[in-house]
């Protein structure tokens, strides 16, 4: 099979759409939420 540039872009760009779908997966779950809550906190605390 030969390879040429347009594959090699169309590849690229669904690992970067996979990637993206990921992080977002990632940044919205509910185990996180709490840890991400304590870390937008930290700014404000007095030390």
């Amino acid at each position: 099979m030969q390879m040429d540039i347009t594959t090699l872009r169309i590849l690229a760009t669904l690992a970067s759409f996979v990637t993206f779908i990921g992080i977002l997966a990632w940044a919205f779950s509910r185990r996180r939420a709490k840890a991400f809550e304590d870390a937008g906190r930290l700014p404000f605390e007095q030390d």
